[in-house]
This record gives structure tokens, sequence and C-alpha cells, in this order.
């Protein structure tokens, strides 16, 4: 958690004083006890740049792991007024994982590795205030993980793969609501 401060107070201080900016928490992944937090800055007229984490601190879940953590930069256009009504955007991000895949439920494998996210983001951000604003997204595109496979309780590897076993799928992997701060 250290790391996520650092990492946030650097980009705060990176960003140009007269820019907007924004400082964003997802109010739905948290009560999930997943947090996601971000930063996001005006970068052009209709245009703004965003960088979240979310994280899943759970080492496990009735034994079966669900740490993953998920950093994701993204440029966004506002299709009319910046800050205030739809947008789209696009990313490349990194996902980092120990985790049993979807497809793995109810068996006894699970994997660990890293992996990276391609996709687009959907949302539309409303004033509460001067200060304050919704921002309610859902994206997702094609991550596609790098892992070795294990057995759960014994840390065995169940496939055969000499480096890394290799996986692709097309999912929504991201989503919410951030209530979000405006700093200046």
């Amino acid at each position: 958690m250290k790391k996520f401060f650092v990492i946030l107070i650097f980009f705060s201080c990176t960003i140009h004083s007269n820019a907007q900016t924004y400082l964003k928490g997802n109010v739905f992944t948290t009560l999930l006890t997943i947090p996601n937090v971000g930063i996001e800055t005006s970068i052009g007229k209709q245009s703004t740049f965003q960088f979240d984490i979310t994280a899943s601190f759970w080492k496990s879940v009735k034994g079966n792991p669900r740490e993953f953590y998920l950093f994701i930069p993204e440029y966004r256009y506002h299709f009319k007024e910046k800050n205030n009504g739809f947008y789209l955007g696009a990313h490349v991000g990194a996902t980092i994982f120990n985790f049993q895949k979807w497809n793995y439920l109810n068996t006894n494998k699970y994997e660990k590795g890293l992996g990276y996210v391609m996709g687009v983001t959907l949302g539309y951000k409303a004033k509460i205030n001067q200060k304050l604003h919704l921002d309610c997204f859902l994206g997702g595109g094609s991550h596609q993980g790098f892992y070795k496979g294990y057995y759960i309780g014994t840390n065995e590897r169940y496939e055969s793969a000499v480096k890394y076993n290799k996986s692709g799928e097309w999912l929504p992997y991201r989503g919410g609501i951030m209530l979000s701060y405006q700093l200046n």
C-alpha cells in the first residue's frame, strides 16, 4: 500500500498546477474490499489523462488465491464538455496476479504471473458541485497473461510449460462509480 501512495504523490507532483486535476476513488469496488484509486488531469480542450490502480489484497478466499493488481494509464476523449458528460477512453495497462482463473473455479488449480490489458472505457461524468464529480464507467478488452499454474496446497506445477504458460481472454475488467475530488 505504501508503494501506491508514493506513486500517487509522484503523479500529483508532476501535474501542472493550472490543469484541472482530480483524485478519485471507486465507491463500488471499495465496498467489495477491492480498492480502485486514481488521478485524472486535463491534457487538452476535450482530453484528459487518468492513471488508476485496482488491487485485491486477498491472499486467499476459502483457500483459493484472489490477489491481483491492475495498473491502467488511460487517454479519455470527452464528447461535449470536459469532465461533464459522456467520454470514451483507450488504455494499455499491466497486471500482476496470484489468482484462480474463472474456468478453474471448483478445481484445485491456480495461476501466478503477469500480463497486460488493452481496451476501451465508456463512461459518463456528472458534476455534484464545484469540487465533486461522479464518474460512472465500464471498460474491458483483451487480457494477455503469462503465468505458471500450480496446485493449491502443494504448490507443485500442474502444466508442462517450460517458462510461462500463455493465455488471452476478452473480458470486462473495469467498472464502477468513481467519486472525484477536484484539487485545483
